[in-house]
Parts: C-alpha cells; structure tokens; sequence
C-alpha cells in the first residue's frame, strides 16, 4: 500500500511540474552562465532524436514528463533563430536552429544542467549553436 501511494505522489509532483513548466509561455529563450534558459531561469535541453528543421517533436507521452517541452503562446513568432513549432497535441513550443526545446523536471533551481549528458542524447542548449545578430547597417551619409 505504501508503494502506492509513493507511486501516486510521485505521479501527481510529476505532473504538478509539467503543468507549471507548460504553462510558462515566454518570448524566445535567454542566456545564463552559458546556456540557454526559460523565463524562470531554468536551463534548456535539446534532444538528439529530434530532426531540426522538421517542426515535429520526438519527445512525447512519458518522455514530455521528464522533458516538459518549452511552451509558446499561441502569438508567440519565430525571431532570429527561434522559431515556433506545432506539437502532435497542436501545442505549440519553442525551438532554438530547428531543435525543439526542453526543461528537464530533476532540475531543482536556476542553474542546475543535471539533465545535460543524460541517456547521451540530451545536450543543454548553447547560444553557440545561436547564428549571430545581424549587423546594423551604417548610418547614410547622403
């Protein structure tokens, strides 16, 4: 019986989490102490089985548990090198040149990358992979 309700606790945080992650609905992704972050600060995951470029996410079900996806909002519009791709579910979620972006629900505050290495497919997410912002042009001397 105990088993059981640990199971069930654990299934409800799990959840708990998820839907907090999910309904943080931001502008594209920022950066902090080298990777890319959410509006909370929390760092960004890629994910190998993910095709960049094909708007589809490979991450779902009890993968998404794990990985909440980086939700955007229905108005939310690629800029740079973000863009906004379309879930199975029609949910939309943030990808950073192509990848599809993800938390990570064992990290526990901003800062934490436990998630980056993990199963050898899951990379935090670097602004190296970034392009750079275009340069202004020169003011007209005409």
């Amino acid at each position: 019986m105990k088993l059981s309700s640990r199971a069930t606790l654990s299934r409800s945080l799990t959840l708990a989490l998820l839907g907090a992650c999910g309904a943080l609905y931001a502008a594209p992704p920022t950066v902090a102490d080298g990777v890319l972050v959410g509006p909370n600060g929390m760092t960004l995951y890629t994910f190998d089985k993910d095709t960049a470029g094909s708007g589809k996410s490979a991450c779902t079900g009890p993968c998404a548990t794990n990985w909440p996806p980086f939700m955007a909002a229905e108005s939310d519009k690629a800029s740079g090198g973000y863009t906004v791709i379309t879930r199975d579910d029609g949910a939309k979620q943030w990808a950073a040149m192509g990848k599809p972006l993800y938390y990570w629900s064992k990290d526990a505050k901003p800062g934490d990358k436990t998630g980056d290495g993990v199963n050898q497919v899951w990379k935090a997410a670097k602004p190296s992979a970034m392009p750079a912002p275009a340069p202004k042009p020169a003011p007209s001397s005409y």
